[in-house]
């Protein structure tokens, strides 16, 4: 049961903390805290380098998922665990095109039942994730993918779409035993890179679904989560939720400082999760929000939601590489430089991406099926706003337009991930081409000089 007292007093320490505009001081301290000089051995192996996405976001050799029957145990992935609510977290960076077989093959061998991904495949003009599961061929793309180096295969068997997240099934199989698995994949599209959503409003509505498919509990394989480094909007996702379990379990204590307290354990297992303070913000914002729906709810089941746009997965039953950049050190510059902008008074709206929002909202929208019956008044006299047949070809006409226009958007931002994978394979296959030339020419040189300064050495020794 929620405990207000733990409610307010995170509250409070919000409103103290906004009112001084102390954000960016509480992140640098959480920073200077949270910096754990951990070993991260493997991931750092000469083998491993090109398995990382990002140099400086690496998995601690003490929480990394190790994988087994591959042709290796590597993965930039970490476990991460609140004991207290029995809630595990696999938090990892978004596929490369390379470690997609092996992303796959930790959610056949963990036991993964949720995938909870909070990035775009393409942001700000950069590959963020590979497109690692099937999109539909009514997308532009294919029903299913084989993993032959790892022995999977994963089938799309159903897509829905919501203005600021999309939740796909998926079934994974073991192709040598024909065992198989649903994975249930949430996609959360309105979330910017170094950015926080729209609305605490609209995250918790996310949260909420994501909670009530199951995929959070503790007698199923911990859920995947992941952005594009798997550090900051995954920390942020797994600390709201985590905060928010143990308020209403009431094992907040008094609240005060409780939100930086677990960020700090969450830190010991996989580096510099939360990576901005607008994203430490945002953290609060929505776990006083939740907090004080389920303080509302007074018994009622937390996971319950009022509006029809976000249906309950609990009782439906499921149907039959980029450029290696740095993530933590861009983080430190961005939060320093926005410490100069006054960031206390920073929009939690991205502008970059409020048409795409406002466009995709129309589209659901009209993509929803029309009243199976007429509305009516009481009287007996049909009120319905779509009981004319020109205005149901009118919606037809309209939806069928909104499909076109988002299967061509789909085809040209696959275009655009083509085009640079192969400008990417080209200009890394013109490196190696300049390595194996360069190479020898070095070697030849240096035996040259090597050779002459032997040679002068045999002269004036001789001389002598």
């Amino acid at each position: 049961m929620t405990d207000i007292k733990q409610v307010e007093a995170i509250e409070s320490e919000y409103k103290q903390l906004e009112a001084s505009e102390a954000w960016n001081q509480l992140y640098q301290r959480i920073r200077s805290e949270g910096t754990y000089d951990l070993p991260c051995t493997e991931a750092r192996a000469a083998v491993n380098r090109n398995l990382n996405r990002y140099r400086d976001v690496l998995p601690y050799d003490h929480t990394r998922i190790v994988l087994t029957d591959a042709n290796t145990s590597y993965i930039n992935a970490s476990l991460v665990k609140a004991e207290c609510v029995k809630r595990s977290y696999v938090l990892t960076q978004g596929p490369l095109s390379h470690t997609t077989p092996h992303f796959w093959l930790m959610i056949w061998q963990q036991k993964i039942k949720g995938i909870i991904m909070l990035n775009k495949i393409i942001e700000k003009n950069q590959i963020k994730c590979h497109q690692y599961w099937p999109l539909g061929e009514s997308e532009g793309g294919e029903d299913s993918i084989v993993f032959s180096t790892v022995g999977l295969k994963v089938e799309l068997l159903s897509v829905s779409r919501h203005s600021h997240y999309n939740y796909s099934t998926l079934r994974l199989t073991h192709i040598a035993s024909k065992d198989s698995r649903h994975v249930l994949h949430f996609h959360y599209t309105t979330w910017p890179d170094f950015g926080v959503p729209q609305s605490p409003e609209a995250f918790y509505k996310f949260l909420n679904v994501v909670r009530a498919s199951g995929v959070l509990e503790p007698d199923v394989g911990p859920a995947v989560v992941h952005c594009s480094a798997g550090i900051g909007r995954s920390g942020t996702f797994c600390l709201v939720d985590t905060i928010l379990m143990m308020l209403s379990k009431g094992l907040c204590d008094n609240g005060q400082g409780k939100v930086v307290d677990i960020l700090l354990d969450m830190r010991k297992q996989r580096m510099g999760l939360i990576q901005t303070h607008d994203q430490l913000r945002f953290s609060y914002q929505a776990i006083v929000y939740g907090a004080r729906k389920l303080a509302e709810a007074n018994g009622k089941d937390p996971y319950e939601e009022s509006s029809s746009e976000e249906p309950s997965l609990a009782d439906e039953p499921p149907p039959q590489p980029p450029p290696r950049t740095d993530s933590l050190t861009r983080s430190m510059i961005e939060s320093q430089l926005a410490q100069v902008l006054q960031d206390g008074n920073a929009s939690d709206t991205a502008p970059e991406d409020t048409e795409e929002y406002d466009d995709d909202s129309r589209e659901d929208a009209l993509a929803r099926p029309l009243p199976a019956e007429p509305l009516s008044d009481g009287s007996g006299h049909d009120t319905s706003p779509t009981a004319s047949p020109e205005h149901h070809s009118e919606m037809y006409f309209e939806t069928e337009v909104r499909r076109r226009k988002r299967r061509e958007r789909v085809a040209a931002t696959a275009a655009k991930v083509k085009s640079m994978v192969e400008k990417q394979r080209a200009s890394e296959f013109w490196q190696e081409r300049k390595r194996l030339i360069l190479k020898p020419i070095s070697l030849c040189v240096a035996f040259v000089v090597i050779g002459l300064g032997g040679g002068a050495l045999f002269y004036r020794y001789f001389q002598v």
